[in-house]
This record gives structure tokens, C-alpha cells and sequence, in this order.
């Protein structure tokens, strides 16, 4: 994995934006003209030594297996009630619900969610059904490709899942019009899956979205 990443990097720091030349006085017409050309390069300068940190910096898209791996709770507390072939097929959806937010993949949402699968919770503008996570997650990577998903803790019980989310990255795409420049991104959230037959049925979420859009110089 490591050794794709880098690739990757390295393909990034071949793109036309991020191409480099020395500055030369013919760059500035006048002595005022000085702030533009140097805040353009510092910019160019920063996603370069983004594309160079170790992990997914820019945009590194993982595998269905990987993403599904790297969403595996760090701590998950399991009612005894709940029996265990019956536990292994909620917590199955959750991870590939969350492996779906890590990549986008159509295949792990597919396997995570039910057709019928209604969002309680449903945000303005969002599609109902499975249309409206496959939206959100196309414009959330679209803003912070290298977005990871951890589950910082899990609860299992009865027929639902809850777990507790941290999601972080770099805003390096686009959002809502706004041009990212490499700024962390690090917020919470939460989910109240439901889970039926092996496949979330309903979702009610809460995200921190305030902390996100400062992050992201939305909003003061």
C-alpha cells in the first residue's frame, strides 16, 4: 500500500497545477505587483509538500477489502442478547457502510444498505433512499479525497447499530464552489443504524458540520 500511495504522489506532482519554475523579475510589472505571484507559489508549495507527507495527503482512493478494513471498531461494546451469527451480519453492514464512506465504492454501499433504506435524519437538498448516501459520499470525497474514517466506538444492540465516528482528512477538492488549499479536516459524528437481514434499513445521523465548514474557511 505504501509503495501505491507513493506512486500516486508522485503522479500528482507531475499535474500542470503543481508545476514549479523559479521566480524572475519578468513575474512582477511593478514593485506592488510582488504579493500575487509569491501567494501563488507558497500555494503551489503547500500542495506539493501535501502530495509528499507520509499516508494519503492527496487523493488515494483504497480498494473495497482495505477501506472495509480500516473501519474496524477501536473499541465495540456487544449486548449479550444479541446472538452472534446475528451480530456478525449488523456489524458486517456497519463496516461496509463505513469502508463506502472511506472510497465511495457503489458495491459496499449496495452491501451495506437496503433498498429500502430510509434516512430519518435526512439533510435539505439530499436525495431519500440509497440515492442520497451515494450523493453525499460523491460530494464529500469530491471536497477531501483523502478522507479516513475511524469508529472510535460501537454499540450493538437489539436490531441497532450506534457507533461513534471521527472523520478526517485535507480539503483539497472543491466544495460548494470554495477551492481547498490543503487545510485539516477532523469532526465528529454519529449513526443509529438499523439493521435488518444483514442490511441498514434506516439511518439517524448527526455530523458536526459547524466545525467542518470552519475547518474549511465556510463559515467565521
Amino acid at each position: 500500500m505504501t509503495r501505491r500511495r507513493t506512486h500516486r504522489r508522485l503522479a500528482a506532482l507531475q499535474s500542470p497545477e503543481l508545476s514549479l519554475r523559479p521566480l524572475t523579475l519578468g513575474d512582477f510589472s511593478t514593485r506592488t505587483d510582488i504579493a500575487a505571484p509569491l501567494e501563488a507559489h507558497m500555494k503551489k508549495l503547500a500542495l506539493l509538500v501535501l502530495a509528499l507527507l507520509p499516508g494519503p495527503a492527496m487523493s488515494a482512493a483504497v480498494d473495497d477489502a482495505e477501506a472495509v478494513s480500516m473501519v474496524g471498531p477501536q473499541e465495540e461494546i456487544v449486548s449479550p442478547a444479541v446472538p452472534a451469527d446475528e451480530r456478525a451480519a449488523m456489524t458486517a453492514a456497519a463496516d461496509a457502510f463505513y469502508g463506502f464512506w472511506t472510497n465511495g465504492s457503489p458495491a459496499l454501499l449496495e452491501a451495506a444498505i437496503a433498498p429500502t433504506f430510509t434516512d430519518r435524519t435526512l439533510p435539505p437538498g439530499r436525495p431519500q433512499g440509497p440515492q442520497g448516501p451515494a450523493a453525499a459520499s460523491a460530494a464529500f470525497l469530491a471536497a477531501v479525497p483523502d478522507l479516513t474514517v475511524t469508529v472510535v466506538q460501537r454499540l450493538v444492540v437489539g436490531d441497532r447499530v450506534v457507533s461513534h465516528l471521527r472523520f478526517t482528512g485535507h480539503f483539497t477538492g472543491t466544495f460548494a464552489g470554495r477551492q481547498g488549499e490543503g487545510q485539516p479536516v477532523d469532526f465528529i459524528a454519529t449513526d443509529i443504524l438499523r439493521i435488518e437481514d444483514g442490511r441498514i434499513t434506516d439511518n439517524w445521523h448527526l455530523e458536526d458540520n459547524l466545525t467542518f465548514l470552519r475547518q474549511i474557511g465556510a463559515v467565521d
